[in-house]
């Protein structure tokens, strides 16, 4: 027997069996793709399979292929499959150019990652609505929201003959219809707030904001010290109580101006925009990603050093590029508190800029700046006509000066990673070579003609008179 007349008598069974159940009128409506479906769902199967008029077919075969690739990476099918079959959808697909060009490559690259799987299901839930409103449905005057997929709303607009989805405008009304579904193009991609809340939180850098690097603070010759500002910053919320004070103790000083000590209870300055915008500074500068990250993702130096800052002290980091970064090895990275104990190294509690550095060590020789890891402080020199911090192979140039300054805060660049004398990494390969003084020395052997002498001796029992036999 042939699989057509199996396929056959199986409709055959089924229909029966609907006729003996329900009837003969439920048996007369029956149609052929009412069967497969029956036998279908007896087998295990979707009790709702998608025919090829439907409409999650037509996206996935049309021109919108930037959003069929996201809702296929987002594993969207099987849920917009159940959402079909239960009622009509109306999907807005945003244009590929949209997703293309237009998109921020960082948010691109948030959605695609792993772990924020839920964030782009999100993102494309929120452009499908669970009813069918086609163009000529659209509101003319008043705006009308809509539940969305994702539990958010979606509100339609019309203005000036201008019809809008949130902030995106209708550039394709009906652009494909089918009997369970509607397509709309859009100009551009529709993002939910909590999809934005999210990028916003991993990225932790919503609120910064670029500055132009400034001169040097005017400084009172009378006092020595910095003039107040016209403008004041409220106090800060919080006391800081830091372990690195003490590397900050007002006292003689290369700065412009000593910082006051710790408690003085002014706080006039707001240091957690000031560290926020010297981050990104160093990101558009280009070339310190990685100490960026280390500041802002890995340790919670940024946050320390804005506290500092508010309390009115001033620093210099001296900021290792990414490629002396990457000379940085994996055991020297995972150490508990590696990372902040090699940023406290680069952290000099003074204001300092190229040109005051350079001065210093033309006029002074070497120099010994205090860090903020004690006791150790860093050696600086002049060499080439530039400033060399440390000592011998460890030792790093200042390469890109003045990257940011604002009168508080100074970032110079510089092509290596510093490390106190004492714990200088070992180049690979290099074996630490003995010397004579170290090497033990091997035990002196008696000579032979002894050794015979001292046998014979023994053989008359006389060596014990003699206490080189022993």
């Amino acid at each position: 027997m042939d699989v057509q007349k199996m396929h056959g008598f199986l409709q055959i069974a089924v229909a029966l069996s609907l006729l003996l159940c329900n009837g003969p009128n439920a048996a007369a409506l029956q149609k052929p793709e009412s069967i497969a479906g029956a036998t279908a769902s007896s087998s295990g199967f979707n009790s709702s399979p998608i025919n090829s008029n439907s409409v999650l077919v037509a996206l996935l075969d049309s021109h919108y292929t930037e959003l069929a690739e996201l809702l296929e990476k987002a594993l969207l099918l099987q849920t917009l499959e159940e959402a079909v079959g239960k009622h009509n959808i109306t999907i807005f697909a945003p244009r590929n150019e949209a997703l293309e060009r237009d998109l921020d490559p960082e948010f691109k690259r948030f959605l695609l990652e792993p772990g924020n799987l839920k964030s782009l299901q999100s993102l494309i839930l929120f452009h499908v609505i669970p009813r069918r409103i086609p163009a000529k449905n659209w509101p003319e005057s008043d705006a009308h929201s809509h539940d969305t997929l994702s539990s958010d709303r979606l509100t339609l607009t019309c203005k000036n003959r201008v019809r809008k989805v949130d902030l995106a405008s209708l550039i394709h009304p009906d652009s494909i219809v089918r009997p369970d579904g509607v397509i709309h193009g859009i100009e551009r991609l529709l993002i939910p707030r909590s999809v934005q809340a999210e990028f916003n939180k991993r990225r932790s850098l919503t609120s910064i904001q670029a500055v132009l690097p400034e001169g040097a603070p005017e400084v009172d010759p009378r006092t020595a010290r910095l003039k107040k500002p016209a403008h004041s910053a409220p106090a800060p919320p919080y006391t800081p109580t830091l372990p690195i004070y003490a590397a900050m103790a007002p006292g003689p000083s290369l700065a412009p101006a000593p910082a006051p000590g710790p408690g003085s209870g002014h706080h006039w300055f707001d240091g957690e925009s000031q560290i926020k915008d010297f981050i990104h500074t160093l990101l558009h500068y280009g070339g310190y990603n990685e100490l960026a990250d280390i500041l802002v993702n890995l340790t919670s130096l940024a946050t320390e050093m804005g506290k500092l800052v508010s309390e009115g002290y001033v620093i210099t980091v001296l900021a290792p590029n990414d490629e002396a970064m990457a000379q940085l090895t994996a055991d020297q990275l995972s150490e508990p508190g590696a990372p902040e104990q090699i940023v406290y190294y680069h952290v000099i509690p003074e204001y300092q800029t190229e040109e005051s550095m350079y001065n210093a060590v033309r006029r002074f020789g070497k120099l010994q700046y205090e860090t903020l890891r004690l006791p150790h402080k860093l050696v600086a020199e002049e060499a080439d006509g530039s400033v060399k911090f440390g000592h011998g192979e460890g030792s790093a140039y200042l390469i890109d000066p003045d990257i940011y300054m604002d009168g508080r805060i100074s970032v110079q660049g510089i092509d290596k990673v510093l490390f106190p004398p004492d714990e200088r990494p070992t180049p690979k390969g290099k074996k630490t070579e003995l010397t004579s003084k170290t090497a033990a020395k091997a035990p002196a052997r008696r000579g032979k003609l002894l050794e015979v002498a001292c046998r014979m001796l023994g053989a008359f029992g006389q060596d014990s008179r003699f206490s080189t036999c022993h």
